[in-house]
């Protein structure tokens, strides 16, 4: 009896002994304060930087404050445009986390362990095909600056990759019917030939004479520019978020949208223009099989082939939930 008293003091006393070890290992918390030091310095950053500008405007503009008309057209100009400035800086902060743009969907989607493949994807508008003809329109301005060049053949040489552009946006060249079009002018031109009729044929180009200054180039490529940066925008807001388990149609900044399972709907790639396919674009087109009424949605897209793989990839995997394993009972 006094050795079983005695073994079982000795197991109290080790047990006492013992700290006590949690079954669920704690979160490091290194990733949270250091997202919250770069919040503070973004913050701060910010903050400097507008006390910088407003001190520099003050230095500069409080010595002559009794000579400005602050009620002045150009000062109601300036109220309107740091009214602007300042709601829309406003309107940014308080709707920061109802917004559902698609880097936060990216974001979201790539934290996400249970999904490995996915893509989000955004249609660009038609008029991002005619990037040559923005560059050719920046370089026409500039070469205009020179006199060694003259005006007509640059206007000729502008007027020419417009047309192309012009070619690639509104139809849809195949490259069958590219080889038809090639063999057929080739064909005229033989004919043309045969007549003693090229030369004068191709003289008649040289009455096509289009010149303008730079001003108009220069007005061509930044609206071109601006129709570019509008679809950027837009497309932050209307996307698509194809998963192996669903796709999310996103029509709207805030939370409005569809979510369509992967048996309700297909998907397959689209390059049949040629032109298109050679300046790196292509279509997604989704068509839905519960709904035959409802219109096939087509996606232009850059850098098609890569999204085309990622695409198939997605497509041909369905993604599993996986439950987090639970925690050891205490001792």
């Amino acid at each position: 009896m006094e050795e079983q008293s005695v073994e079982g003091d000795e197991s109290v006393v080790e047990k006492q002994a013992e700290p006590e070890v949690s079954a669920e290992p704690k979160a490091p918390e290194q990733p949270k304060s250091a997202k919250r030091n770069k919040k503070i310095m973004l913050w701060g950053g910010a903050a400097l930087a507008v006390v910088l500008i407003v001190g520099g405007l003050a230095f500069y503009l409080v010595p002559k404050a009794r000579d400005v008309g602050w009620f002045s057209n150009q000062m109601i100009a300036i109220y309107i445009a740091a009214g602007v400035i300042g709601g829309s800086v406003l309107a940014g902060f308080l709707f920061r986390k109802p917004l559902r743009t698609r880097l936060r969907m990216e974001q979201v989607v790539r934290d996400d362990a249970d999904i490995n493949d996915w893509l989000i994807v955004f249609s660009w508008t038609p008029k991002i095909l005619y990037v040559p003809t923005i560059v050719a329109s920046f370089a026409a301005a500039l070469v205009s600056c020179f006199d060694a060049v003259p005006p007509a053949a640059i206007g000729g040489i502008w007027a020419a990759i417009f047309f192309l552009n012009f070619l690639v946006e509104e139809y849809n060249i195949s490259i069958k019917i590219l080889l038809i079009a090639v063999v057929s002018i080739g064909f005229f031109l033989l004919w043309l030939h045969l007549l003693g009729w090229v030369m004068p044929f191709l003289r008649l180009f040289k009455r096509i004479a289009l010149s303008m200054n730079a001003a108009v180039y220069l007005l061509v490529g930044i609206m071109g520019l601006l129709a570019i940066l509008i679809s950027w925008l837009r497309g932050l807001f209307y996307y698509v978020t194809i998963t192996p388990n669903y796709m999310n149609l996103q029509e709207g900044p805030t939370e409005s949208g569809e979510q369509i399972g992967r048996e309700d709907y297909n998907s397959r790639i689209d390059t049949s223009d040629f032109l298109e396919r050679l300046m790196g674009f292509g279509r997604i087109i989704i068509t839905f099989r519960e709904d035959r009424k409802r219109e096939p949605i087509a996606i232009l897209v850059w850098r098609i082939q890569s999204k085309a793989q990622m695409l198939e990839r997605v497509r041909a995997k369905f993604a599993i939930d996986h439950q987090a394993p639970l925690p050891p009972p205490k001792l």
